[in-house]
């Protein structure tokens, strides 16, 4: 068939084809190619990129253009849209052979400008990491005008689109101007190739790895320009939105004093395992893993960012759930990614030859279906296997060995199996305080309401936590003026902040039909119930992507999709089907509890399963309460338990929540309240009986110890379902049962979420308790939403928490005011000698204080003559830890002065702090006076044979001092040999 017949006879195709995905740049790459092949002049370009114009008419425009114009246009029309378009799209085509073959023209005498034409589809790609310094250079040789770079910053174009407004300008302004670019590119390029790591190599790539590396940048940089999460922002640049994150190591390292940036991810600090390829960035749902990674693919593909890199692929754990046949990696990297156009073979053995210069990205490694395994063993990447099979082989390094692989999680779905295999694991921990305010200021263009959001969260401390995670952050800050309109009810629990988006969808979708009061939901319990089904059954199977067939068996209709809870999946829509995911995972899980509180489809069954109080059915998690045999087969096939399945505990969560008392109102013209009464005691017991398990486990303590608890995987979620119901009764019941003198919660994921919900139950304990939360994601946030309880704290550890000055102000102020408060260690923390005050204040106001330990910070000298301010006035500090600061000898002199006369000090220590002589001898004076202290740590100074003997003069005068640590100071083997025999208590 003729080019010319088959354009005409498959114009409905190829319309599909170029905008079923919703963006231009198919369209504009086919007009790219035809301009270079001279086949379009510059008026017929014009005449189809009408701005503003809808883009099915542009690509009709164009569509009569070639067929009017003839057979070769169209030949070369079909060439154009075969490259262009993904094999999947172009297989529901014919080309049937009339395609001739596309060549870039040379002319004998070609102009600048004829040049920028001709070569116009690579200089596309070359343009995308340079746009900003162009602008530069055009503005400099004033060829450009600031508006002129306005034009082409407008954030509504994508950087293909930037790229392609500057090459239309340029053409405007002349012979001059073009000449100006291509130099300019030419330099460019001569920079790159002199500082690129191939030149430190002497294997050359295949001459179309150039073309495959822009076209991969070109692809990654359109995926990665507008946010892809949290729903309702996709219309916004990923420049303008994107909030850095608190980034933590998973182990401590002394070197990294800073904080990490978004380079560290994948640079070299705090590397455990150095023969390992894999770094895991783990986070809760919600945290930014899925924007963390896409904004190192966009930095990437601009050249700002990972350049010893010099080809990235980015996979999503979620799309390859859908892949059910084998592949090799060859198939899976150009595949999900895209495919070169030449030359496939001998640019994936350059990819194979030079792994160093390649990196992998894994998003939602807690979305795969399969639990990782180490059991299945491959080493060829030609060879096909199961793609899971390829994943884990991939982060083990079996497979592209010295391939760097960047892999995201939740924290629950990382085993100690996996955790072998990592080079290290980052942990994001979600917005800090400054966080939260650069985030809702960028949401809001206008400040006013930017303002009145943050305004309205400083004075609601528990919504404030709670916008420590960014989905949160997002929701609050897009609902923000039904938070701004209901005064006292605002958002306290994340079921709160849920029903409030729900509400702003629902309304939103109809504002001039929507009912006022609480009849919303009523108008909207059919879509509701839909939705929640689709929900409900994805979580019962681990499905978060849905066919159109998956809505169609639960009824939802269009006008469903459109109240925006479900948006199209990037990752797995093609021109044969569109595919639906929600608009966050935890989105999923909230029409899931809904489901399970206002359908009558569900059974008793339903929250005694999803509580795990009685024993899984073979048909496995909600098998029992899905509403047909054929649903039921679709359900887990493990026994996994909810405290293992993290969004089943989410879903648990918002089920306590939406069966609490104050949303009762809420659902009673849409459920018989006699049901919901019944759903809600169900619940009350679950957590009951949950919470005396944990009790149970309880070990009797040693003789002369304090009873203590550590806390159980899934206490902490059994404590936020409590939270979420709002129910005070059954907090104190929960806690009337609990009899520990200690209450230890390290390494729980604590956040200021958390925070909240912990204080909200710890504060009905009957007796006081020490807390003990090291190692977790506290911060200023969730310091103050533990306040509540700081009644029933006896003492408080929080070591390694990233609290500030700030967040210490405000612990001690209600720390004063607590008769229990004794005890309190902050170690591994940011404070500085603005803190000290405030300690200071405490120790002189509290007599009965007991321990302080602020080791590890950021104390100096002036810090610690604070202290010694406190210190003079109070009679009760047993114990004093100040290590691993900056005190020296003046800091250690001022405290010296505080203590020589204390009768209650027992333990010292002030190592690695600098301290030489000038202080030993000024705490000798400390030895010789007191009649209380027992140890005394001076490790890791610089203190000399003087100081020491000044030290040991004084404990000749002091017997009840058991020993005084000197190791590792400045000292020769033969003095420390020579004293260990003056003083036996000196310890080296």
């Amino acid at each position: 068939m003729f080019a010319q017949d088959l354009v005409l006879k498959q114009r409905t195709v190829i319309l599909h084809a170029l905008c079923s995905s919703g963006s231009a740049e198919h369209l504009e790459q086919v007009l790219d190619i035809l301009l270079a092949q001279g086949e379009l002049i510059w008026e017929d370009y014009q005449n189809i990129q009408v701005p503003g114009r809808a883009l099915h008419r542009n690509a009709r425009q164009l569509l009569d253009l070639v067929y009017t114009k003839g057979e070769e246009s169209c030949g070369l029309f079909l060439s154009a849209l075969k490259q262009v378009l993904p094999a999947a799209q172009g297989a529901s085509l014919s080309f049937s052979g009339c395609c001739p073959n596309l060549e870039n023209k040379e002319e004998a005498q070609s102009t600048s400008t004829r040049t920028l034409l001709s070569q116009r589809p690579d200089l596309v790609c070359q343009l995308q990491g340079c746009i900003e310094g162009l602008l530069e250079t055009l503005v400099e040789s004033n060829h450009f005008t600031s508006a002129d770079c306005d034009d082409v910053r407008l954030p509504v174009h994508t950087p293909t689109q930037q790229a392609r407004r500057l090459l239309d300008l340029v053409r405007s302004k002349g012979e001059s101007a073009a000449a100006v670019i291509l130099q300019y590119i030419q330099r460019t390029q001569e920079s790159q190739e002199s500082t690129s790591p191939l030149s430190q190599n002497t294997s050359t790539p295949p001459k179309e790895f150039f073309k495959y590396q822009k076209k991969l940048i070109s692809s990654v940089s359109a995926q990665s320009y507008f946010l892809s999460t949290y729903g309702g922002t996709s219309h916004m640049s990923l420049d303008d939105i994107y909030t850095e994150g608190q980034l933590e190591l998973a182990h401590d390292c002394v070197d990294i004093s800073a904080p990490l940036g978004l380079e560290d991810v994948v640079g070299s600090a705090g590397t455990v395992n150095e023969e390992a390829d894999t770094v895991l960035v783990s986070g809760e749902a919600g945290s930014g893993k899925s924007t963390l990674l896409q904004r190192l693919h966009l930095l990437w593909a601009r050249g700002a960012a990972l350049q010893d890199f010099l080809l990235l692929f980015p996979f999503s754990c979620r799309r390859l759930n859908s892949e059910s046949r084998d592949m090799s990696v060859q198939e899976l990297v150009f595949q999900h990614c895209c495919w070169p156009d030449r030359e496939q073979e001998e640019i994936f053995q350059f990819i194979v030859d030079h792994p160093h210069l390649i990196l992998f990205t894994f998003d939602g490694l807690d979305e795969l279906k399969q639990s990782f395994s180490d059991e299945h063993r491959l080493c060829c990447p030609t060879q096909p296997a199961p793609v899971h099979v390829l994943l884990f082989n991939l982060i083990q390094g079996f497979l592209m060995k010295g391939v760097r692989k960047v892999v995201t999680s939740r924290p629950e779905a990382v085993a100690p199996l996996l955790k072998k295999h990592l080079r290290k694991e980052v942990f994001l921990k979600g917005f800090s305080p400054a966080g939260i305010d650069i985030f809702v200021r960028k949401h809001h263009s206008d400040s006013t309401v930017a303002a009145k959001v943050l305004q309205s969260l400083q004075t609601n401390t528990a919504l404030l936590g709670l916008c420590h995670s960014p989905v949160l952050c997002s929701i609050v800050s897009q609902c923000h003026k039904e938070l701004l309109g209901c005064g006292e009810g605002s958002p306290q629990t994340i079921t709160d902040v849920y029903l409030m988006i729900l509400q702003h969808f629902l309304q939103h979708q109809s504002p001039m039909k929507s009912s006022v009061g609480l009849g919303w939901l009523q108008e909207h319990l059919k879509t509701v119930l839909r939705m929640g089904q689709l929900a409900f059954e994805g979580i019962a199977t681990s499905c978060y992507v849905f066919s159109g067939a998956d809505l169609e068996i639960c009824c939802i209709t269009e006008k469903d999709i459109c109240t925006g809870f479900l948006m199209q999946s990037k990752d797995m829509s093609s021109s044969q089907s569109i595919h639906y995911e929600f608009l966050h995972v935890t989105m999923q899980c909230f029409f899931a509890a809904l489901y399970i509180v206002l359908s009558t489809n569900t059974d008793r069954s339903a929250i005694l399963t999803l509580f795990k109080l009685q024993q899984l059915k073979e048909t496995g998690c909600f098998g029992a309460c899905l509403p047909s045999a054929d649903q039921q087969k679709h359900a887990f096939e493990e026994d996994a338990t909810a405290e293992q399945t993290p969004n089943l505990q989410i879903t648990a969560t918002f089920v306590s929540g939406l069966l609490s008392q104050r949303h009762q109102s809420l659902w009673l013209h849409c459920c018989s309240s006699a049901i919901l009464e019944k759903k809600a005691r169900q619940v009350e017991r679950c957590l009951s009986k949950g919470m005396q398990k944990h009790f149970k486990s309880i070990p009797q303590p040693v003789q002369g110890e304090k009873k203590s608890m550590h806390a159980m995987p899934g206490f902490v979620w059994l404590i936020k379902c409590i939270y979420e119901m709002q129910e005070s009764r059954i907090a104190k019941d929960a806690m009337s049962k609990l009899e520990v003198d200690h209450l230890k919660l390290t390494y729980c994921n604590i956040g200021p979420v958390e925070c909240t919900a912990l204080a909200y139950v710890l504060q009905h304990l009957r007796n006081p308790v020490g807390l003990q939360l090291d190692n977790n994601s506290v911060g200023d946030v969730g310091v103050e939403q533990l306040l509540p309880c700081m009644d029933i704290c006896k003492s408080l550890y929080l070591r390694n928490n990233n609290i500030t000055d700030e967040g210490i102000r405000k612990l001690l102020a209600k720390g004063i005011q607590c008769d229990n408060f004794q005890k309190i260690a902050l170690f591994n923390n940011n404070l500085t000698d603005a803190c000290t005050q405030h300690f200071s204040h405490l120790l002189r106001t509290k007599q009965d204080f007991l321990s302080l330990r602020l080791g590890n910070n950021n104390i100096t000298a002036e810090g610690a003559k604070q202290l010694a301010e406190g210190l003079k006035n109070n009679h009760s500090l047993m114990y004093l830890g100040l290590w691993g600061n900056k005190i020296g000898d003046a800091g250690a002199e001022a405290l010296a002065s505080a203590l020589e006369n204390s009768k209650t000090l027992l333990w010292l220590s002030l190592v690695g702090n600098g301290v030489g002589s000038v202080g030993a001898c000024a705490l000798a004076r400390v030895i010789r006076n007191s009649t209380s202290l027992e140890e005394l740590w001076l490790t890791e100074n610089c203190i000399t044979r003087a100081g020491v003997e000044s030290l040991i003069q004084a404990l000749q005068h002091n017997t009840h001092v058991k020993s005084v640590w000197l190791r590792n100071n400045d000292l020769s083997a033969e003095e420390v040999e020579e004293m260990t025999q003056q003083e036996s208590r000196l310890i080296f």
